[in-house]
This record gives C-alpha cells, structure tokens and sequence, in this order.
C-alpha cells in the first residue's frame, strides 16, 4: 500500500542544472528536471517531474507532472502534484490537483485546487438571503413606515 512519505520515483532526467550554476530560459523536455543552483528567470515545461534541490533558487514558471520543493520557489506554477518538502519554500500561485505540505514547509501566496468538475460554493446563496430578508425589513419582518413624512 502507499505510504505518505513515499514519492514518485523520478523518470529519466534531461536536465540538470547544477549547484554551481545560474540558468536564466526556457525549458521544454518530455522528462524530469532536477535544479540544485539558481534559476533567475523564465520556464519550464515537463510532461516529467521537476525536482528543486535544498539549496536551489528557482524564478520563474512551471507546467509538469509533479513538482518536489526542498530550496526556493518563486512564479506561476501548474502542475498534477505538488511537494513542498521540509525547509521548501514558496511564493505565488499554485495550480495543483493534489498538494502536500510537509512540516517545515513555507506558502506565501495562493493555492487553487484543480478538479475536474467545479465545485459548489454552499456560501454564495447565504450571503443572498441576508440581503434579502433586511431590504425594507425591520426585525419582525413587517414593512418599515418613514416617519415625521408629509402630511
């Protein structure tokens, strides 16, 4: 059976960019990505995984599979799966279908849930109702009169 700690096992890696290095670009792979230095801008596309190391910057935006973070995250990204992993930190939007946050994880920013169908908001016709039942209403429900009008 699954275990919660258990991740995907990464495919084939293309790309790797190393501790050493700044990349700043588009990329476009059908595998894995794995970046252990400094991404300063731009994007990565990936039918694969991306894998952003403990100590990696990464700027820029993603669309892949499932993304693991253990560095820094910043910028728009689209994905099936994210890992934010202890020590990961991130900022921006996340489109995810499934999200895991492991302690020690840092989100500043915004997630949205992708689902296949959209779900009901049970608290659009609440605030609808009120507005409807105190327009012309005093506390008992009757009709409210003006008073000191024209005579």
């Amino acid at each position: 059976m699954f275990k919660r700690d258990q991740r995907p096992e990464p495919d084939r890696i293309d790309v790797t960019i190393g501790e050493a290095a700044t990349f700043s670009g588009n990329i476009r792979t059908e595998a894995s990505v794995r970046i252990d230095g400094v991404m300063e801008s731009g994007r990565i596309e990936t039918l694969g995984n991306v894998i952003i190391g403990p100590n990696a910057r990464v700027q820029g935006d993603i669309q892949a599979k499932t993304v693991s973070v253990s560095g820094a995250y910043k910028g728009d990204l689209t994905a099936q799966r994210v890992e934010l992993l202890e020590g990961g930190r991130m900022w921006g939007t996340i489109r995810v279908a499934s999200f895991l946050l492991d302690e020690g994880g840092y989100l500043h920013g915004e997630l949205i849930m992708l689902t296949e169908e959209e779900m009901e908001n049970p608290f659009e016709d609440v605030a609808s109702e009120a507005e409807v039942t105190t327009n012309g209403e005093n506390e008992s429900g009757e009709e409210e009169s003006e008073v000191g009008g024209e005579q």
